[in-house]
């Protein structure tokens, strides 16, 4: 009997698994074929983000050791995998071991040098290839390994040399690969039944139309998109709202681009009404919006689905464009998409790359700031150069400048032929403070009000805040800073939001900032209005519990339909700042009015666990709402 383990391992430090569909489709794959049953017995082994070596080497190697461990290999584990499988070979000289997934693809002249323990790298999909390698092993045991009529691959020989097969075809009819959910290679359930990953994955389709110089997506780029059926899909649907998954996450690279997902969306909404279940989509959005996006939009609306709208501009600057092969996406026409979407009251956010040629920090900060006006959050991520990107292949025309990641093997862009070292290193720390503040949404109901009143555009708060912690002395704020990376990677988001959340004297700080910098620049009649601001902003954060910890002051569990959720204590302010915010134009022009008023904030628990995913962190914002009358006569008694 072959014995295969298949290795994954999620980016996020949680407490619940991460889906491992990529090896779910090997797997499946493998289960599948009859005529493997009596020879090949093929096994999971999916980690969290935050595990540890030696706890993953304990899982893979305890007990019987397998002949072939296959890795689903991305940025956030190249590392890790790589020693594992050289943990293997020492255990194992005869094992195979097989290296997929878009950071090693095609990339195997780095892989087999840097680790030369690794014997097989899959280029493209890698189901059908898979199969076939295994089916190779099987009728070659005890030969030399030279598997040269399997497509799609490269592979070390047995004299050291290594040999690349010609590339395969994508597969043309997708559900040929049996459905990893349908036919359980994925479970559904932990030992409680519960459903047992953060959210689920679905693929609806393969392939993308563009060839955003960025972007690999799985080498599927400039090519013509291809669908599961719509029967698999309404059955894995159906199978996801019986096991109640909260959210359905697509890895689909333009969804709304289809005539197919409309359909998707009338199973989707089918699916809750029969289960209640999921209760969110989150996906990559087509960059050109049709009328198709606008009809998906409402009816997710109109059936009450949390969707994440993304505009994925990456920049608004047109040298940059033009360099990205973006120049023409009617994504571009962003600021009429917004007020549309804002006229049907649905909230959408901005992503933005920093570091891409043709960009500047002003030309930056210029359009973050134009975006900041229009949209309520901008994610903000650093350049990286992917594998097989055209980045890559056209590094020196851009005079890129680079350094692998600290925590990761991802390539980070220091500089190129628009930005210096140190222009790049500063935009760094700016970065940072945008994606704590901004993306993560420490700050959010003050940035209209910052810059209507006070005459701060976004970027010049977010600086505001860095330099007034940069000039202090407090030790709060001496230690916090020398926890900031070079490089603004997601793990030092995390850690510094968990500093922000956890910590009073860095949360005094931030309240310094508004009292001494930000306030005084507000008009006269504005500054109390201004002040009572900034504590509805810290009772709409989200509400930080560390496991088995206290709830912070003003807290208490509730019990809401079966479920915890958590309650603020009665608290007052001198103005109605929900009104006030949903209304600002009026208020704007009227002047503000004193009108104290008691709200209740209520927030989804489980932050702690889903704090370094922002779009599932989003969902656990605190929310006010009016006391009622009988309400404050319970409190009062």
């Amino acid at each position: 009997m072959l014995q295969i383990r298949l290795v994954q391992q999620g980016a996020w430090d949680m407490p619940v698994d991460s889906m491992p569909l990529a090896v779910g489709y090997l797997k499946a794959v493998i289960d599948a074929d009859r005529d493997l049953d009596t020879e090949v017995a093929a096994e999971i082994c999916n980690f969290r983000g935050g595990q540890q070596l030696q706890e993953m080497a304990r899982a893979l190697f305890t007990g019987d050791i397998p002949d072939v461990l296959a890795f689903s290999v991305l940025g956030w584990n190249y590392r890790s995998f790589g020693v594992l499988a050289e943990t293997f070979k020492q255990i194992n000289p005869r094992g195979l071991v097989v290296f997929g997934g878009n950071h090693v693809a095609y990339q195997s002249e780095r892989v087999f040098r840097e680790y030369p323990w690794v014997d097989v790298v899959v280029n493209g999909e890698g189901e059908h290839t898979f199969h076939e390698l295994v089916t190779y092993l099987l009728a070659h045991r005890g030969e030399d390994f030279d598997p040269a009529d399997v497509a799609g691959l490269s592979y070390r020989r047995a004299d050291g040399e290594s040999h690349s097969t010609p590339d395969r075809d994508r597969i043309a009819d997708l559900d040929v690969v049996p459905s990893p959910f349908l036919t359980g290679a994925i479970p559904m359930s932990d030992a409680a039944g519960n459903f047992r990953y953060d959210v689920a994955l679905m693929e609806t389709n393969r392939g993308c139309p563009y060839k955003c110089s960025f972007c690999y997506w799985g080498g599927a780029v400039g090519q013509k998109m291809r669908s599961f059926s719509t029967g698999r899909l309404a059955a894995e649907l159906d199978l996801f709202g019986f096991h109640k998954a909260p959210s359905i996450v697509l890895c689909d690279s333009n969804f709304g681009l289809l005539e197919a997902d409309e359909e998707f969306v009338e199973l989707l909404t089918k699916t809750r009404e029969r289960y209640g279940y999921p209760q969110a989509l989150i996906t990559s959005w087509a960059k050109n919006k049709s009328q198709r996006f606008y009809n998906i939009v409402r009816k997710l609306k109109q059936h009450g689905f949390q969707s994440l709208f993304t505009l994925a501009l990456q920049t608004l600057d047109d040298a940059a464009l033009t360099d990205m092969l973006r120049k023409n996406m009617k994504v571009n026409q962003w600021e009429s998409l917004v007020e549309w979407l804002t006229e049907e009251g649905l909230e959408c956010y901005g992503e933005l790359i920093w570091g891409a040629p043709g960009e500047t920090p002003d030309s930056f900060l210029e359009g973050y700031d134009r975006l900041a006006k229009k949209v309520s959050r901008i994610a903000v991520y650093p350049m990286l150069l992917l594998p097989n990107t055209s980045y890559v292949e056209n590094r020196e025309v851009h005079g890129f400048v680079t350094i692998r990641g600290e925590d990761d093997d991802f390539e980070y862009v220091l500089a190129n032929r628009t930005s210096t070292l140190a222009e790049n290193l500063e935009m760094q720390r700016f970065v940072f403070w945008a994606r704590v503040l901004g993306e993560q949404q420490y700050l959010r109901h003050v940035w209209q009000p910052l810059h209507d009143l006070a005459g701060f555009t976004q970027s010049q708060a977010i600086r505001s805040l860095k330099e007034y912690f940069e000039r202090s002395k407090d030790p709060a704020a001496v230690a916090f800073l020398s926890k900031i990376p070079v490089l603004a990677e997601s793990p030092a988001i995390a850690e510094a939001l968990r500093s922000l959340h956890s910590q009073a004297d860095l949360q005094a700080l931030v309240r310094q900032w508004w009292q001494e910098v930000a306030v005084p620049t507000f008009p006269a009649k504005w500054q109390t209005f201004a002040e009572a601001l900034y504590d509805y902003e810290c009772w709409s954060r989200q509400v930080y519990v560390v496991p088995d910890g206290a709830l912070p002051p003003g807290w208490h569990s509730i019990d809401q339909d079966g479920a915890e959720w958590y309650e603020s204590d009665l608290v007052l302010l001198p103005y109605d700042l929900p009104t006030a915010l949903e209304n600002w134009a009026g208020i704007l022009e009227s002047g503000p009015k004193a009108e104290p008023t008691t709200f209740l904030f209520s927030a989804r628990p489980g932050y702690y666990h889903n704090l370094d995913n922002y779009e599932i962190a989003a969902q656990h914002l605190a929310v006010a709402r009016k006391a009622a009358a009988v309400e404050l006569l319970k409190r009062a008694g």
